[in-house]
Protein backbone atom coordinates (compact mmCIF):
# COMPACT_ATOMS: atom_id res chain seq x y z
CA UNK A 1 0.00 0.00 0.00
CA UNK A 2 1.25 3.27 -1.11
CA UNK A 3 1.51 6.26 1.70
CA UNK A 4 -1.46 8.95 1.38
CA UNK A 5 -0.57 11.92 -0.78
CA UNK A 6 -0.69 14.46 2.37
CA UNK A 7 -0.77 17.73 1.07
CA UNK A 8 -3.01 17.00 -1.49
CA UNK A 9 -5.03 14.84 0.65
CA UNK A 10 -5.37 17.97 3.00
CA UNK A 11 -6.36 20.89 0.77
CA UNK A 12 -8.52 18.50 -1.06
CA UNK A 13 -10.63 17.64 2.02
CA UNK A 14 -9.96 22.03 3.39
CA UNK A 15 -11.75 22.23 -0.58
CA UNK A 16 -14.94 19.92 0.05
CA UNK A 17 -15.41 21.01 3.70
CA UNK A 18 -15.26 24.81 2.22
CA UNK A 19 -17.05 24.42 -1.04
CA UNK A 20 -19.93 22.91 1.31
CA UNK A 21 -20.38 25.57 3.58
CA UNK A 22 -20.52 28.24 0.96
CA UNK A 23 -23.02 26.54 -1.03
CA UNK A 24 -25.17 25.93 2.10
CA UNK A 25 -24.42 30.04 2.96
CA UNK A 26 -25.22 31.34 -0.43
CA UNK A 27 -28.11 28.53 -1.95
CA UNK A 28 -29.75 25.73 0.46
CA UNK A 29 -28.86 22.86 2.53
CA UNK A 30 -30.10 20.99 -0.27
CA UNK A 31 -27.21 22.31 -2.50
CA UNK A 32 -24.66 21.63 -0.16
CA UNK A 33 -25.83 17.88 0.15
CA UNK A 34 -25.69 17.54 -2.90
CA UNK A 35 -22.12 18.41 -3.54
CA UNK A 36 -21.57 16.43 -0.83
CA UNK A 37 -23.03 13.24 -2.35
CA UNK A 38 -21.16 13.56 -5.46
CA UNK A 39 -17.96 13.52 -3.40
CA UNK A 40 -18.80 10.28 -2.25
CA UNK A 41 -19.77 9.44 -5.79
CA UNK A 42 -16.08 10.42 -6.29
CA UNK A 43 -14.61 8.01 -3.87
CA UNK A 44 -16.86 5.50 -4.49
CA UNK A 45 -15.81 5.70 -8.29
CA UNK A 46 -12.02 5.92 -7.63
CA UNK A 47 -11.40 3.66 -5.00
CA UNK A 48 -13.42 1.18 -7.02
CA UNK A 49 -11.85 2.17 -10.04
CA UNK A 50 -15.72 1.88 -11.54
CA UNK A 51 -15.94 2.80 -15.03
CA UNK A 52 -18.60 1.31 -18.02
CA UNK A 53 -15.32 1.75 -20.67
CA UNK A 54 -13.15 -0.54 -19.09
CA UNK A 55 -15.42 -3.37 -18.38
CA UNK A 56 -17.06 -3.56 -21.62
CA UNK A 57 -13.63 -3.07 -23.32
CA UNK A 58 -12.20 -5.96 -21.60
CA UNK A 59 -15.29 -8.35 -22.55
CA UNK A 60 -15.29 -7.14 -26.49
CA UNK A 61 -11.66 -7.95 -26.88
CA UNK A 62 -10.88 -10.80 -24.25
CA UNK A 63 -14.19 -12.16 -22.98
CA UNK A 64 -13.92 -11.32 -19.11
CA UNK A 65 -17.28 -9.72 -17.69
CA UNK A 66 -16.58 -9.11 -14.33
CA UNK A 67 -17.06 -5.50 -14.83
CA UNK A 68 -20.52 -6.23 -17.20
CA UNK A 69 -21.54 -8.32 -14.11
CA UNK A 70 -20.27 -5.87 -11.54
CA UNK A 71 -22.31 -2.98 -13.65
CA UNK A 72 -25.97 -5.72 -13.99
CA UNK A 73 -25.30 -5.47 -10.25
CA UNK A 74 -25.95 -1.91 -10.13
CA UNK A 75 -28.35 -1.53 -12.22
CA UNK A 76 -30.33 -4.13 -9.84
CA UNK A 77 -29.97 -2.88 -6.63
CA UNK A 78 -30.72 0.73 -7.99
CA UNK A 79 -33.44 -0.33 -9.76
CA UNK A 80 -34.58 -2.09 -6.57
CA UNK A 81 -34.14 1.36 -5.06
CA UNK A 82 -36.07 3.68 -7.87
CA UNK A 83 -38.69 1.60 -8.47
CA UNK A 84 -40.52 2.25 -5.29
CA UNK A 85 -40.08 5.56 -4.97
CA UNK A 86 -40.43 6.39 -9.28
CA UNK A 87 -43.58 4.11 -8.96
CA UNK A 88 -44.95 6.39 -5.75
CA UNK A 89 -45.33 3.77 -2.96
CA UNK A 90 -43.52 5.71 -0.32
CA UNK A 91 -46.26 8.31 0.67
CA UNK A 92 -44.61 11.94 0.75
CA UNK A 93 -41.78 10.82 -1.35
CA UNK A 94 -41.62 12.08 -5.26
CA UNK A 95 -39.41 11.89 -7.56
CA UNK A 96 -38.87 12.35 -11.16
CA UNK A 97 -37.98 9.12 -13.48
CA UNK A 98 -34.52 9.55 -15.76
CA UNK A 99 -37.67 9.09 -18.68
CA UNK A 100 -36.10 9.69 -21.88
CA UNK A 101 -37.94 9.66 -25.65
CA UNK A 102 -37.93 5.69 -27.66
CA UNK A 103 -35.69 7.67 -30.99
CA UNK A 104 -33.44 7.65 -33.31
CA UNK A 105 -31.39 10.42 -31.82
CA UNK A 106 -31.01 7.87 -28.95
CA UNK A 107 -29.64 5.47 -30.83
CA UNK A 108 -27.50 7.85 -32.88
CA UNK A 109 -26.44 9.46 -30.20
CA UNK A 110 -25.50 6.40 -27.92
CA UNK A 111 -23.91 4.54 -30.68
CA UNK A 112 -21.32 7.89 -30.76
CA UNK A 113 -20.67 7.44 -27.17
CA UNK A 114 -19.97 4.02 -27.42
CA UNK A 115 -17.10 4.75 -29.67
CA UNK A 116 -16.12 7.89 -27.82
CA UNK A 117 -15.98 6.22 -24.69
CA UNK A 118 -13.22 3.84 -25.98
CA UNK A 119 -11.18 6.45 -28.17
CA UNK A 120 -11.35 8.80 -24.89
CA UNK A 121 -10.92 6.58 -22.40
CA UNK A 122 -13.62 7.16 -20.42
CA UNK A 123 -17.50 7.24 -19.85
CA UNK A 124 -19.24 10.46 -18.19
CA UNK A 125 -18.54 9.76 -14.90
CA UNK A 126 -15.33 7.98 -15.60
CA UNK A 127 -14.42 11.20 -17.23
CA UNK A 128 -14.48 13.33 -14.17
CA UNK A 129 -13.18 10.47 -11.69
CA UNK A 130 -9.77 10.23 -13.92
CA UNK A 131 -9.28 14.11 -14.06
CA UNK A 132 -9.66 14.06 -10.27
CA UNK A 133 -7.11 11.30 -10.15
CA UNK A 134 -4.99 13.80 -11.65
CA UNK A 135 -4.87 12.35 -15.55
CA UNK A 136 -3.90 15.01 -17.95
CA UNK A 137 -4.93 13.49 -21.09
CA UNK A 138 -8.64 13.39 -19.48
CA UNK A 139 -8.71 17.03 -19.15
CA UNK A 140 -8.59 16.98 -22.93
CA UNK A 141 -11.01 15.02 -22.89
CA UNK A 142 -13.25 16.44 -21.08
CA UNK A 143 -12.57 20.24 -22.56
CA UNK A 144 -13.86 18.20 -25.85
CA UNK A 145 -16.56 16.67 -23.89
CA UNK A 146 -18.01 19.76 -23.06
CA UNK A 147 -17.25 21.40 -26.98
CA UNK A 148 -19.37 18.08 -28.41
CA UNK A 149 -22.07 18.62 -25.47
CA UNK A 150 -22.68 22.58 -26.52
CA UNK A 151 -22.75 21.76 -30.43
CA UNK A 152 -25.49 18.71 -29.59
CA UNK A 153 -27.19 21.80 -27.78
CA UNK A 154 -27.32 23.53 -30.72
CA UNK A 155 -28.90 20.21 -33.15
CA UNK A 156 -30.71 18.61 -30.40
CA UNK A 157 -34.36 20.45 -31.18
CA UNK A 158 -33.73 19.46 -34.87
CA UNK A 159 -33.00 15.30 -34.29
CA UNK A 160 -36.03 15.67 -31.66
CA UNK A 161 -38.28 16.24 -34.88
CA UNK A 162 -36.60 12.57 -36.52
CA UNK A 163 -38.79 9.02 -35.43
CA UNK A 164 -39.32 9.84 -32.23
CA UNK A 165 -41.48 7.82 -30.57
CA UNK A 166 -42.33 9.73 -27.40
CA UNK A 167 -41.60 8.00 -23.63
CA UNK A 168 -42.23 4.89 -22.87
CA UNK A 169 -42.14 3.73 -19.42
CA UNK A 170 -42.37 0.27 -18.49
CA UNK A 171 -43.56 0.70 -14.76
CA UNK A 172 -46.87 1.97 -16.49
CA UNK A 173 -46.90 -0.49 -19.38
CA UNK A 174 -46.33 -3.78 -17.05
CA UNK A 175 -48.98 -1.92 -14.84
CA UNK A 176 -47.15 -1.07 -11.59
CA UNK A 177 -44.08 -0.92 -10.37
CA UNK A 178 -43.96 -4.23 -9.02
CA UNK A 179 -44.75 -6.58 -12.26
CA UNK A 180 -42.40 -3.97 -13.84
CA UNK A 181 -38.97 -4.51 -11.52
CA UNK A 182 -39.52 -8.70 -11.36
CA UNK A 183 -39.66 -8.51 -15.20
CA UNK A 184 -36.40 -6.11 -15.55
CA UNK A 185 -34.34 -8.59 -12.65
CA UNK A 186 -35.24 -11.58 -14.53
CA UNK A 187 -33.71 -9.48 -17.30
CA UNK A 188 -30.86 -8.78 -15.76
CA UNK A 189 -30.38 -12.15 -14.14
CA UNK A 190 -30.37 -13.26 -17.92
CA UNK A 191 -27.86 -10.94 -18.85
CA UNK A 192 -25.47 -12.03 -15.66
CA UNK A 193 -25.54 -15.98 -17.07
CA UNK A 194 -25.17 -15.05 -20.94
CA UNK A 195 -21.87 -13.05 -20.06
CA UNK A 196 -20.60 -15.32 -17.38
CA UNK A 197 -21.16 -18.34 -20.01
CA UNK A 198 -19.46 -16.35 -22.53
CA UNK A 199 -16.55 -16.36 -20.22
CA UNK A 200 -16.40 -19.42 -18.86
CA UNK A 201 -16.41 -20.73 -22.39
CA UNK A 202 -13.17 -18.50 -23.43
CA UNK A 203 -11.39 -19.02 -20.03
CA UNK A 204 -12.97 -22.92 -18.52
CA UNK A 205 -13.68 -20.24 -15.30
CA UNK A 206 -15.20 -17.07 -14.24
CA UNK A 207 -13.72 -14.92 -12.36
CA UNK A 208 -15.28 -13.85 -9.37
CA UNK A 209 -17.09 -10.31 -8.24
CA UNK A 210 -16.46 -11.56 -4.37
CA UNK A 211 -13.01 -12.56 -4.12
CA UNK A 212 -10.88 -13.12 -0.81
CA UNK A 213 -8.69 -10.14 -0.52
CA UNK A 214 -4.97 -11.37 -0.77
CA UNK A 215 -4.01 -7.79 1.57
CA UNK A 216 -3.27 -7.64 4.54
CA UNK A 217 -5.09 -4.18 5.47
CA UNK A 218 -8.57 -4.07 7.57
CA UNK A 219 -11.90 -3.29 6.22
CA UNK A 220 -11.25 0.77 7.58
CA UNK A 221 -7.87 0.72 6.40
CA UNK A 222 -9.35 -0.33 2.78
CA UNK A 223 -12.20 1.86 3.06
CA UNK A 224 -10.69 4.79 3.42
CA UNK A 225 -7.81 4.25 1.17
CA UNK A 226 -8.81 1.27 -1.16
CA UNK A 227 -9.11 -0.17 -3.27
CA UNK A 228 -12.06 -1.48 -3.04
CA UNK A 229 -13.76 -4.57 -5.23
CA UNK A 230 -15.88 -3.45 -7.44
CA UNK A 231 -19.00 -4.98 -5.89
CA UNK A 232 -18.66 -2.58 -3.02
CA UNK A 233 -18.18 0.08 -5.89
CA UNK A 234 -21.58 -1.33 -6.90
CA UNK A 235 -23.57 -1.26 -3.52
CA UNK A 236 -21.93 2.58 -3.09
CA UNK A 237 -23.15 3.91 -5.80
CA UNK A 238 -26.35 2.51 -5.65
CA UNK A 239 -26.88 3.68 -2.32
CA UNK A 240 -25.33 6.97 -3.56
CA UNK A 241 -27.65 7.13 -6.44
CA UNK A 242 -31.08 6.78 -4.09
CA UNK A 243 -29.73 9.59 -1.80
CA UNK A 244 -29.28 11.70 -5.40
CA UNK A 245 -32.77 10.98 -6.18
CA UNK A 246 -34.03 11.42 -2.75
CA UNK A 247 -32.70 14.85 -2.56
CA UNK A 248 -32.67 16.32 -5.85
CA UNK A 249 -35.91 14.86 -6.95
CA UNK A 250 -34.65 13.32 -10.14
CA UNK A 251 -31.58 10.47 -11.13
CA UNK A 252 -27.70 11.14 -10.75
CA UNK A 253 -26.90 12.99 -14.15
CA UNK A 254 -23.74 14.34 -15.66
CA UNK A 255 -23.91 15.72 -19.02
CA UNK A 256 -26.27 18.28 -18.58
CA UNK A 257 -24.01 20.35 -16.95
CA UNK A 258 -21.25 20.04 -19.39
CA UNK A 259 -23.48 21.77 -22.28
CA UNK A 260 -23.93 24.31 -19.74
CA UNK A 261 -20.73 24.88 -19.09
CA UNK A 262 -19.96 25.51 -22.70
CA UNK A 263 -22.97 27.72 -23.36
CA UNK A 264 -21.80 29.56 -20.53
CA UNK A 265 -18.34 29.88 -21.91
CA UNK A 266 -19.81 30.76 -25.11
CA UNK A 267 -21.80 33.76 -23.88
CA UNK A 268 -18.92 34.79 -22.59
CA UNK A 269 -16.90 35.08 -25.45
CA UNK A 270 -19.62 37.24 -27.62
CA UNK A 271 -21.68 34.26 -28.41
CA UNK A 272 -25.72 34.26 -28.34
CA UNK A 273 -26.52 30.97 -27.28
CA UNK A 274 -30.10 31.92 -25.49
CA UNK A 275 -31.40 32.42 -28.68
CA UNK A 276 -30.58 28.52 -29.66
CA UNK A 277 -33.86 26.31 -29.22
CA UNK A 278 -32.66 24.41 -26.19
CA UNK A 279 -31.47 27.07 -24.58
CA UNK A 280 -34.47 29.56 -24.85
CA UNK A 281 -37.35 28.04 -22.43
CA UNK A 282 -37.77 26.15 -19.55
CA UNK A 283 -34.75 24.74 -17.09
CA UNK A 284 -32.09 25.16 -19.81
CA UNK A 285 -32.59 28.84 -19.92
CA UNK A 286 -32.56 29.15 -16.08
CA UNK A 287 -29.55 27.67 -15.92
CA UNK A 288 -27.86 29.75 -18.55
CA UNK A 289 -29.38 32.98 -16.95
CA UNK A 290 -27.61 32.11 -13.30
CA UNK A 291 -24.63 31.10 -11.52
CA UNK A 292 -23.32 27.74 -12.38
CA UNK A 293 -23.01 27.21 -8.75
CA UNK A 294 -27.06 27.19 -9.42
CA UNK A 295 -26.94 24.05 -11.42
CA UNK A 296 -27.16 21.03 -9.32
CA UNK A 297 -26.07 19.07 -11.93
CA UNK A 298 -22.38 21.11 -11.60
CA UNK A 299 -22.08 21.23 -8.32
CA UNK A 300 -22.55 16.92 -8.12
CA UNK A 301 -19.60 17.13 -11.26
CA UNK A 302 -17.74 18.91 -8.93
CA UNK A 303 -17.95 17.22 -5.86
CA UNK A 304 -17.25 14.22 -8.52
CA UNK A 305 -13.53 15.27 -9.28
CA UNK A 306 -12.85 16.78 -5.78
CA UNK A 307 -13.94 13.02 -4.32
CA UNK A 308 -11.68 11.43 -6.72
CA UNK A 309 -8.82 13.95 -5.78
CA UNK A 310 -9.20 12.74 -2.06
CA UNK A 311 -9.35 8.93 -3.04
CA UNK A 312 -6.49 9.46 -4.87
CA UNK A 313 -4.21 11.18 -2.67
CA UNK A 314 -5.52 8.83 0.14
CA UNK A 315 -4.28 5.71 -2.09
CA UNK A 316 -0.75 7.85 -3.03
CA UNK A 317 -1.86 7.44 -6.74
CA UNK A 318 -2.90 10.40 -7.49
CA UNK A 319 -1.42 12.27 -10.72
CA UNK A 320 0.56 9.46 -12.05
CA UNK A 321 3.24 9.89 -14.74
CA UNK A 322 2.84 9.43 -17.84
CA UNK A 323 3.05 10.42 -21.44
CA UNK A 324 0.54 11.29 -24.20
CA UNK A 325 1.88 10.15 -27.69
CA UNK A 326 0.24 11.77 -31.09
CA UNK A 327 -2.37 8.84 -31.32
CA UNK A 328 -3.71 9.31 -28.04
CA UNK A 329 -3.85 12.94 -28.28
CA UNK A 330 -6.12 12.24 -31.30
CA UNK A 331 -8.06 10.10 -30.08
CA UNK A 332 -8.88 11.88 -27.06
CA UNK A 333 -10.05 15.03 -28.56
CA UNK A 334 -12.25 12.83 -31.02
CA UNK A 335 -13.65 10.59 -28.17
CA UNK A 336 -14.31 13.74 -26.35
CA UNK A 337 -16.21 15.04 -29.26
CA UNK A 338 -18.46 12.28 -29.65
CA UNK A 339 -19.01 11.78 -25.92
CA UNK A 340 -20.72 15.50 -25.69
CA UNK A 341 -22.37 15.15 -28.76
CA UNK A 342 -23.54 11.56 -28.39
CA UNK A 343 -24.87 12.30 -24.65
CA UNK A 344 -26.27 15.56 -26.14
CA UNK A 345 -28.88 13.58 -28.51
CA UNK A 346 -29.37 10.10 -26.34
CA UNK A 347 -30.99 12.24 -23.41
CA UNK A 348 -27.73 11.35 -21.88
CA UNK A 349 -24.42 9.55 -21.18
CA UNK A 350 -23.82 6.19 -19.63
CA UNK A 351 -25.03 7.55 -16.20
CA UNK A 352 -27.85 9.85 -17.17
CA UNK A 353 -29.55 7.96 -19.37
CA UNK A 354 -28.38 3.91 -19.20
CA UNK A 355 -28.22 3.93 -15.16
CA UNK A 356 -30.90 6.72 -14.48
CA UNK A 357 -32.93 6.01 -17.28
CA UNK A 358 -33.01 1.72 -16.53
CA UNK A 359 -33.25 2.39 -12.53
CA UNK A 360 -36.17 4.25 -13.37
CA UNK A 361 -37.83 2.31 -15.55
CA UNK A 362 -37.37 3.94 -18.45
CA UNK A 363 -37.08 1.93 -22.12
CA UNK A 364 -34.74 4.32 -23.53
CA UNK A 365 -32.69 3.48 -21.29
CA UNK A 366 -32.65 -0.42 -22.60
CA UNK A 367 -32.27 1.04 -26.28
CA UNK A 368 -28.98 3.29 -24.75
CA UNK A 369 -27.49 0.45 -23.64
CA UNK A 370 -27.93 -2.35 -26.81
CA UNK A 371 -26.48 1.37 -29.26
CA UNK A 372 -23.88 2.63 -26.70
CA UNK A 373 -22.78 -1.14 -26.56
CA UNK A 374 -22.44 -1.69 -30.27
CA UNK A 375 -20.36 1.81 -30.14
CA UNK A 376 -18.52 0.57 -28.00
CA UNK A 377 -17.39 -2.60 -29.71
CA UNK A 378 -16.78 -0.23 -32.81
CA UNK A 379 -14.69 2.20 -30.49
CA UNK A 380 -12.63 -0.85 -30.04
CA UNK A 381 -11.93 -1.91 -32.88
CA UNK A 382 -10.98 1.72 -33.95
CA UNK A 383 -8.66 1.83 -31.18
CA UNK A 384 -6.24 -1.16 -32.45
CA UNK A 385 -6.57 0.59 -35.65
CA UNK A 386 -5.16 3.61 -33.78
CA UNK A 387 -2.06 1.61 -32.25
CA UNK A 388 -3.60 2.78 -28.83
CA UNK A 389 -3.84 -1.23 -28.25
CA UNK A 390 -2.48 -4.52 -30.01
CA UNK A 391 -4.54 -6.23 -32.16
CA UNK A 392 -6.52 -9.03 -30.07
CA UNK A 393 -5.64 -13.07 -30.23
CA UNK A 394 -7.61 -15.23 -31.89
Amino acid sequence: MKPADQPTTLWSALAILAISLILQHEFDIKHALLFLIGTGLGISLMHALFGFTGGWRRFQRERRSAGIRAQLLLLALSSILFFPVIGHAIPGVHAVAANGSVALMVLVGAFLFGIGMQLGGGCGSGTLFTVGGGHVVMLIVLAFFVVGATIGTLHLPWWNTILNGGRVSIIDEFGGWIPALVIQLAAFAVLYYLVARIERQRHGSVVPLIEKDGSNLSFSERLVAGPWPMWWGAIGLSVLGLATLLTAGFPWSVTFAFGLWGAKIWAALGGDPASWGYWSGGYPAKALSSSVLADTVSIMNFGIILGAVLASSLAGKFAPPGKISRNRLVAAIVGGLLLGYGARLAFGCNIGALLGGIASGSLHGWLWLVAGFVGSAVGVRIRVIMRLDPAPRG
